[in-house]
């Protein structure tokens, strides 16, 4: 009931005139820097810190909330538009996403991301409310062992499992993890694959992979067509900016899914919502192969609803590790903690006691923000899509430059955009040959968290291996790994056995 109470007093201050339309602005502008490829939702927190600094902390705190949101909506437009996402948490809403974009149906797509988007963050700001302290909490329970463990089980969910083929997805888990170990080695201080390059003493950064891969990447894909009957053929778009309802009640299951994937990883420091937004993903392929008619590479909405869900969801409850423990769990998280820090206030336990005005006013204005991009976003759905009916030749030419601009604002480096290029020809040669970008997506994000887990583990032990399987969550995590992979290995050799009578 105090929780109750302090929520209500939080909407009186969220819904003045003036902070509702700091909301409102926060939404516009996350969006639209999130929109643009190799931006994405951090860079548009980190673009926008400095827009608040003569605002009222309350104000700028307000509108975070909705750049917050704002930015993650805009990640997956780009994605599902121009296969380009603005950060690594909107990768797997894109492959099915931008399928349905290119079968006509991208209105319909933008309108599951948003209403996915709404429930997974709707449901994981409620859970903030009652359990902040308590979601929090858990994250404690994740040592080393268990954070590699982690790693693992989604190495082998997007390699050998999500894949169609065990050996492509094993091969393009070997070429992410061979980024992954790019730069200096923090141990040893060894450098590795760098070429004596002093660009790359800091590795590579997943926005430079991310764009290369996927926008690039796509761009070289598209431009190998040339003079082939369809390289100048528009898109078509039917204008619809809501779900019928059988696509509603399609969505609904994945949607409800991904938001329980979601929601406890919020709270866990594994670098912000991939790994949900995959197993999400993983998840709903792995159930679309049980169906008469798997729609999974053509363009199913049940890959963009779980995956979308999963996102916001865990971005809702990062929001409440933040608030409650003063630990950010993605890179969005650590630039709204330093934006809290830019007015001294200091995440924590003691926050909701010293702050509490301002604590509870921030989040009721998440629940308020998420309504006004719901608002906003479904009936601009179809003005989105027309960025599909931009001849070609336009459209690819333009994420070319817009994807230039992003990594090179990332960090004014000119290397970055020559490795650009050369990823971009590696995505070319994937797609060409059939190997998924998921896996090498992800070993790039966990990469490193894998390989520093590991090594802190066996540091702890003293060299003692039997650590990696010593807690119960590492059992659990390692057993659903087993079962996940022999579901998988007797589906697909039914599903060949099927083709051969």
């Amino acid at each position: 009931m105090d929780a109750l109470s302090n929520l209500f007093e939080g909407f009186g201050t969220a819904l003045t005139p003036m902070n509702l339309v700091w909301v409102v602005v926060g939404a516009l502008l996350g969006t639209a820097v999130g929109v643009l490829p190799g931006l994405g939702s951090a860079m548009a927190v980190a673009l926008l810190l400095p827009v608040t600094f003569t605002l009222e902390p309350t104000s700028a705190l307000i509108m975070f909330a909705g750049v917050y949101f704002g930015g993650l909506f805009g990640d997956s437009i780009s994605g599902i538009l121009m296969n380009t996402p603005g950060n690594s948490t909107a990768i797997a809403g894109t492959f099915e996403g931008h399928r349905m974009a290119k079968n006509g149906r991208a209105p319909q797509a933008l309108a599951t991301s948003a209403i996915g988007a709404f429930i997974g963050g709707i449901v994981a700001t409620t859970l903030v409310v009652f359990f902040a302290p308590t979601l929090a909490s858990l994250a404690t329970n994740f040592g080393p062992a268990e954070y590699f463990a982690l790693a693992v089980f989604a190495f082998i969910a997007t390699s050998a499992v999500v894949s169609d083929s065990v050996l492509k997805g094993l091969s393009a888990l070997l070429i992410g993890l061979t980024l992954a170990v790019i730069g200096i080695d923090g141990p040893s201080g060894a450098s590795r694959f760098t070429f004596e390059v002093p660009s790359l003493f800091d590795g590579v950064h997943i926005v430079v992979i991310t764009v290369a891969m996927l926008a690039l990447g796509e761009v070289i894909h598209v431009a190998s067509k040339i003079g082939k009957p369809d390289d100048t053929t528009l898109i078509p778009s039917k204008g619809r900016p809501f779900l019928t309802r059988s696509e509603f009640r399609e969505a609904l299951p994945a949607w409800m899914r991904g938001t329980a994937f979601g929601v406890p990883f919020g709270v866990i420091p594994a670098g912000g919502a991939e790994v949900p937004s995959f197993l999400a993903y993983g998840t709903e392929r792995r159930l679309d192969r049980r169906r008469p008619n798997p729609m999974f590479g053509m363009g199913a909405i049940r890959g963009v609803a779980g995956p979308e869900a999963a996102g916001n969801s865990t971005a809702g409850t990062a929001m409440g590790a933040l608030l409650a423990l003063g630990l950010p769990t993605s890179a969005t998280a650590a630039i709204l903690l330093a934006a809290f820090q830019q007015y001294g206030i200091q995440p924590g336990p003691l926050l909701f006691d010293r702050n509490g005005e301002i604590v509870w006013a921030l989040i009721a204005s998440l629940f308020v923000g998420m309504v006004v991009l719901l608002i906003l976003n479904l009936p601009f759905a179809p003005l989105w899509a027309q960025l599909l009916r931009i001849p070609k030749n336009y459209l690819y030419a333009g994420i070319t430059v817009f994807a230039s601009l992003g990594v090179y604002a990332s960090s004014a480096s000119v290397v970055d955009l020559m490795f650009m290029l050369g990823l971009g020809v590696i995505g070319f040669m994937l797609r060409r040959f059939g190997i998924p970008l998921a896996p090498v997506l992800i070993a790039v994000i966990l990469g490193p968290l894998a390989e520093d887990s590991l090594r802190r583990a066996l540091a702890v032990s003293e060299g003692d291996a039997t650590i990696l399987i010593g807690s119960g969550i590492t059992v659990v995590l390692y057993t659903l790994m087993i079962i996940a992979v022999v579901f998988s290995a007797v589906t697909k050799v039914r599903s060949r056995r099927r083709v051969d009578f």
